[in-house]
């Protein structure tokens, strides 16, 4: 005969049971008359994580009967293989039974009542094995939030879409002689879309919107193996660790003085082309090598030498249990194209990212283009560390008549652009400084938690920040003088020399209200030393930018 109590518990768990299960996937039509009658209810990851929680009680039933029986026959429990139906939730994992000892004498276990039957044990064991089944049947949430980004996903979680955006509004103040009005300026309003095919298949679409609708990415990331990628269509140029930063993720509300060294700086370094790229050594070293058109967004090449890019990182104590150096990285890269006289191109911009004034004219180039490009990074709990260094040729050969004062097929000394930074963040509250996004923040000031924190609502994260940054750019002279060059005219024609120079130190702090919404204030000292306008004076000038962030 069997114990009251053991038919109680069954009872309880068989009324118990089907219920989150009914709830979970029910058979009832759906009342869209426009989905198909056939198509299952589909459950949330709530109603998931119900279903397999109650998986994992009756697998803890079973586990106090073993015991029950073992302290009421006085030997060993029966072992059940509970193992064999664990959840797929490894946060929902059922303790796996163990041979329970027996009673000790004098103790107050009741040796009297039934012990529960290798029958009723088994019959729990076959509804555990049900109930596994049906919460692996479940299909995944279709549409919802990931914690980061809303999405759609296919049933089968082969097709995924996410919509993104991000908007960046400032307001420049401005000191000094010269120096342009303030202004109120929507820098940034991108929206797009990104996703999956598959595992192996990841792609973007995204569109400015600030001023004219343009294409900003489009491309498709082929990934069979870890060591070998492919990516093509319209993206960044991978040159620089700075451009490569996301633009959401860049500490600073301008990127350094010296991108205007970087290929494609007037496209906002993005250009139609394709890479190769990978992770080698489990992350310790990464590459790219790619080939670009070199003209901007949605330019067409302009000689019939592609733009070549290549560019490694390492990290060679990125598995060391050392905090000081896990976090450091550094590398290099290369860039060669070609200009062309006839199509108007021009030497580099000395334009500032703040606008503050230009420091350097641009001219006409004519034959090959060379950069190089060093890099260094160290993140260490809240301190992040980060340098460049980046050089740019350009020459002018047989620039003459496309050059002011030139003639014929003459040629000018090449253009040259050289420059460096080093900057330094560090999160106060405690925040660790990511490699390539947004900290997250432990207590948002509003709006949900960060990814993978709990937190509760605070003053968000704050981070002081100080860049320092150095740039100069040299266009040689040259004279053309019929009694030494027989092509040159009688009277002399000369092409002046610049050589000048400008360095920038930035202030300032960011408060990431939350993971998503960002307040960035910075102070710059502009020191110019050689302008090349009419009108400006060498002095310091002083910026004061106040932005906010916002993305989704």
């Amino acid at each position: 005969m069997r114990s009251p109590k053991l038919w109680c518990v069954l009872l309880a768990l068989f009324c118990i049971a089907p219920g989150p299960l009914a709830f979970a996937q029910s058979a009832k039509p759906s009342d869209d008359p426009t989905q198909s009658k056939s198509t299952p209810k589909v459950a949330t990851e709530d109603e998931v994580q119900q279903l397999r929680r109650e998986v994992a009680e009756l697998k803890a039933q079973i586990q106090r009967l073993v015991e029950a029986s073992a302290v009421a026959q006085g030997g060993p429990a029966r072992l059940v293989q509970t193992n064999a139906v664990a959840s797929s939730n490894p946060d929902v994992s059922a303790p796996v039974a163990t041979p329970a000892a027996p009673a000790a004498a004098g103790s107050n276990a009741d040796v009297s009542a039934p012990a529960a039957t290798s029958a009723d044990i088994d019959a729990l064991q076959k509804e555990i094995n049900v109930l596994q089944t049906k919460a692996n049947d479940v299909p995944p949430a279709t549409a919802g939030w990931n914690g980061e980004h809303f999405f759609l996903r296919s049933s089968d979680g082969n097709f995924q879409v996410m919509p993104v955006g991000y908007l960046d509004a400032q307001y420049t103040f401005y000191k000094g002689d010269g120096a342009p009005s303030d202004t109120f300026n929507i820098t940034r309003a991108r929206f797009g879309v990104q996703g999956n095919y598959g595992k192996q298949l990841d792609y973007a679409f995204l569109f400015e919107t600030a001023s004219a609708l343009t294409i900003r990415d489009a491309y498709l990331d082929f990934k069979p193996w870890d060591a070998f990628k492919i990516m093509g269509g319209q993206y960044k140029v991978p040159f620089s660790m700075e451009v490569g930063t996301a633009d959401t993720s860049v500490e600073f509300y301008n990127r350094s003085i010296i991108s205007v060294l970087y290929p494609d700086a007037g496209g906002a370094f993005r250009a139609p082309g394709v890479d190769v790229h990978g992770d080698l050594f489990g992350g310790r070293a990464q590459y790219w090598a790619g080939i670009f058109n070199g003209q901007g967004l949605l330019t067409n090449g302009t000689t019939n030498e592609p733009e070549v890019v290549g560019r490694v990182r390492f990290s060679p104590w990125l598995q060391s249990d050392s905090h000081w150096l896990k976090g450091f990285s550094f590398g290099g890269s290369a860039e060669h194209s070609r200009s062309k006289g006839l199509a108007n191109e021009q030497s580099f911009s000395g334009v500032l990212n703040d606008g503050t004034y230009n420091f350097f004219p641009q001219f006409r180039i004519n034959g090959g283009v060379e950069r190089y490009n060093g890099f260094f990074s160290w993140l260490s709990g809240p301190l992040g560390i980060r340098g460049e260094y980046a050089q740019l040729l350009q020459k002018r050969s047989n620039i003459g008549s496309l050059a002011t004062g030139g003639i014929g097929f003459d040629s000018l000394p090449g253009v040259v652009g050289k420059g460096a930074y080093i900057s330094a963040t560090y999160l106060l509250t405690g925040e660790r400084e990511p490699e390539n996004a947004i900290p997250r923040v432990k207590h948002p000031v509003i709006g949900p938690n960060s990814p993978g924190e709990s937190g509760g609502p605070g003053w968000g994260a704050w981070a002081v920040k100080i860049r320092y940054a150095w740039l100069e750019g040299k266009a040689p002279g040259a004279t053309c003088d019929a009694t030494t060059i027989p092509s040159c005219p009688i009277t002399p024609v000369i092409s002046p020399a610049f050589s000048d120079h400008t360095d920038q130190l930035t202030v300032g702090f960011n408060w990431y209200l939350n993971y998503w919404v960002l307040v960035k204030s910075d102070f710059n000292l502009n020191q110019l030393k050689n302008p090349s306008v009419q009108g400006i004076l060498p002095r310091n000038y002083f910026v004061f930018i106040e932005g906010i962030q916002f993305r989704f």
